[in-house]
């Protein structure tokens, strides 16, 4: 395991994405290049990927994108109709997690990570609001690899906001975000390589059945 000195000096103040209805904070290099450097390349091998899946119309789908579920205990968690049992926390896992905590002040016991290998992959417009979540309970996005375009959308008036997400960098979406916005990862040809993302979240256990 790392150790915790690992923050870009110097660290500016975060940035405010969306202007009402929840908060969304972008730290931007919270992580040293050649400390993320190293996170990235151990998430890449040691990270059990698996190609995601969703159930549409009762047809089973799988994506080029990879995805891995770890946290706490064995905790479910489904999306796209598809249900995860989670993995036991790698250390390099469990280091990022004592820093996200540390800058961000909240306590996670999951996280999702997603391998997108090429600006090809993405995601489409979604909200994180799937009932084994905490309700309004804060997502940090940690990102490592190819600097992306990550976007909103508000539900209700359709506004738009983007931010290019860095290595090293992190996002926190806090309160009624996920109430009131949608958000997604456009693919684009402009990047031709991998980027891997990390969303540390709170399963809520009066819901979730972890075993």
């Amino acid at each position: 395991m790392q150790n915790l000195d690992l923050f870009a000096e110097p660290e500016p103040t975060p940035i405010n994405i969306i202007d009402c209805d929840g908060l969304v904070e972008y730290h931007r290099l919270v992580i040293a290049a050649q400390e993320a450097n190293q996170f990235f390349d151990a998430l890449l091998h040691k990270i059990e990927w698996k190609s995601d899946e969703a159930n549409i119309f009762g047809k089973q789908i799988l994506t080029k994108r990879k995805v891995a579920w770890y946290g706490d205990k064995p905790f479910s968690y489904t999306y796209s109709n598809s249900t995860k049992m989670a993995l036991p926390w790698i250390d390099e896992l469990i280091t990022l997690k004592a820093i996200v905590e540390d800058k961000t002040g909240a306590s996670f016991n999951s996280c999702l990570l997603n391998l997108y290998h090429s600006g090809e992959e993405g995601m489409a417009w979604h909200s994180d609001g799937e009932k084994d979540l905490l309700k309004n309970g804060a997502i940090a996005s940690l990102s490592f690899g190819a600097e992306r375009k990550f976007s909103f959308k508000h539900k209700r008036t359709q506004k738009t906001l983007s931010v290019s997400l860095q290595h090293g960098s992190l996002l926190v979406m806090k309160g009624e975000t996920q109430s009131h916005w949608l958000h997604r990862l456009p693919p684009t040809k402009k990047v031709d390589t991998p980027r891997v993302n990390l969303t540390f979240r709170t399963i809520d256990e009066s819901r979730s059945d972890s075993r």
